[in-house]
């Protein structure tokens, strides 16, 4: 019985054998694979983790010197966010923070500059087109008006459709471009939810140039008070 039982056990040893002489270095190679891909995973998420960290940090740093109107500590803080955390929210949280003190301090050009490069170098859509509106605003308090038009160009996301259309329906008339004005606040107004109160000013602003806003949905807009 004993012999019986260490022959199955030779030849069980001797299956395993050859089995991982035939696929050994395979199964090796696709484990070795599978945990360096762990690793990195792992590796990937502390290193993000840690960097979100690290921005927050500093992120309060900006938020502390700008609730302090230290204009030079703001600008400090945000000069070392960009530098090492540039593609995180709190660059652009930063960079959002730093305009409003710069703007708020009659330092247009600096706000226009931290505007600018939010615009420019945030991954966030929405980021993007907060910082293309806030701009535009800038640049029509400092009267760069076709420089604001310019800002309002190309696609938004659509939350932000209606707000950009109306922004540039206030560029435009201050280019005294009625009639391309209306069309712009019509566009706004058709992009707003109607139970927005913002799509009221809208309505105003049409009312104010001799347009019933309705008359817009149908994009035939009649005006005879309305000139180029």
């Amino acid at each position: 019985m004993a012999n019986h039982l260490d022959l199955e056990e030779q030849e069980q040893l001797d299956q395993l054998k050859h089995f991982w002489n035939t696929w050994g270095t395979p199964i090796s190679a696709v484990l070795l694979v599978v945990m360096g891909g762990l690793a990195a995973w792992n590796g990937y998420q502390y290193w993000q983790n840690r960097q979100a960290s690290q921005a927050a940090a500093l992120l309060d740093a900006v938020e502390v010197a700008a609730q302090a109107k230290d204009q030079s500590r703001v600008e400090q803080a945000f000069t070392d966010i960009k530098a090492k955390y540039s593609g995180t929210p709190q660059a652009d949280m930063a960079g959002f923070a730093l305009a409003k003190t710069m703007q708020e301090a009659g330092n247009l050009d600096a706000a226009k500059s931290a505007l600018g490069w939010v615009a420019e170098q945030s991954t966030d859509a929405g980021y993007k087109a907060i910082a293309k509106l806030r701009l535009s605003s800038v640049l029509m308090e400092q009267k760069q008006f076709d420089a604001a038009l310019q800002q309002l160009q190309g696609s938004f996301p659509p939350e932000f459709e209606g707000v950009a259309a109306d922004r540039k329906g206030d560029v435009l008339m201050l280019l005294d471009r009625r009639s391309d004005a209306v069309v712009e606040y019509g566009r706004a107004y058709k992009a707003l939810d109607e139970t927005i109160e913002y799509r009221r000013m809208v309505e105003v602003k049409l009312n104010a140039l001799g347009v019933d806003p309705q008359s817009t949905s149908s994009g035939a807009i009649a005006s005879p008070d309305v000139k180029k």
